[in-house]
């Protein structure tokens, strides 16, 4: 398997990937045959049932790896109490329910990613650490979306942290929009894997606005051109001389772009992946995919 892995946020939404007939049932099967990674963002709502991912690893070729966000009760996303007794049985809840991901070689990290109220203190670096120890061996990559993090009294800091703390670092393409926005900061924090995740740049949908109900619609809205796909292309093949495997997630596509951009990234690289499903051909389809 190449050393960098190339794929979307979710499956069910890439409207390029699947001809008209496919079932929502058999999308992440197809989605298969075109990349090797993909981000699971269902755990983020509800801890998934182990019936799923049972599912998700029989729909899936042996190599195939997820990446899963944690459940919002462990982020601080979730409003109200938790539906938990406490904490631990929630985290206790969900390596329950990635444990056959675990198992079957398929979870390649599970993702924290921290909300915009989530500032660089005493109280949340400690929080952090807990998190990791509830964790144990699963591997866990972190995201912040507070500035506080990179700037310059905490820059080094917080590097340093996730190096001694062993968190895999989830390096952002994002908007540069005050502090509810991160810099792209291209320093691996574990020598073995690092995440890399497009959001787009579509600074004017970033933060919420005052008034209207669609703007997470519109967040994530943004086609990157050939210029910019270039620029990551030498980012990647710097952060390649650091990591030994990269994950890059695609999760643009409010406007349906993320397919078509991770499409062309591949063939910047000009990379053929090895061990993906096979497509599922449509009746006036060869073999090749000819018409």
């Amino acid at each position: 398997m190449s050393t960098i892995q190339i794929g979307l946020t979710g499956w069910g939404d890439h409207d390029s990937l699947y001809s008209s007939s496919t079932h929502s049932s058999k999308k992440l099967q197809e989605y298969a045959a075109h990349f090797p990674t993909v981000e699971i963002d269902a755990s983020f709502y509800a801890i998934q049932p182990i019936r799923n991912s049972e599912k998700w690893i029989k729909e899936t070729p042996e190599k195939f790896q997820f990446i899963m966000k944690a459940y919002q009760g462990m982020t601080g996303h979730l409003r109200g109490e938790i539906p938990f007794k406490d904490k631990t049985e929630m985290f206790e809840a969900f390596l329950n329910s990635i444990e056959p991901l675990k198992q079957s070689n398929k979870l390649a990290m599970v993702l924290f990613q921290f909300p915009p109220w989530f500032g660089c203190n005493r109280e949340n670096v400690s929080y952090l650490k807990w998190c990791k120890e509830q964790m144990r061996d699963t591997e866990v990559a972190l995201e912040f979306r507070h500035r506080s993090w990179f700037t310059p009294p905490y820059y080094e800091k917080t590097l340093q942290f996730m190096e001694e703390e062993k968190w895999i670092h989830s390096i952002v393409d994002e908007p540069q929009a005050g502090e509810r926005s991160i810099p792209t900061v291209l320093h691996p924090t574990t020598p073995h894997k690092t995440l890399i995740r497009l959001h787009g740049r579509n600074i004017h949908g970033w933060n919420k606005p005052s008034s209207g109900d669609n703007w997470r619609d519109v967040r994530y809205l943004y086609n990157y051109n050939k210029e910019e796909l270039l620029q990551w292309k030498e980012y990647v093949e710097t952060l390649q001389k650091q990591t030994n495997q990269l994950y890059m997630l695609f999760n643009n596509n409010s406007g349906g772009d993320a397919a078509t951009n991770a499409k062309e990234m591949l063939k910047l690289f000009n990379i053929t992946y090895t061990g993906l499903a096979e497509k599922q051909l449509t009746f006036f389809e060869d073999e090749e995919g000819r018409m």
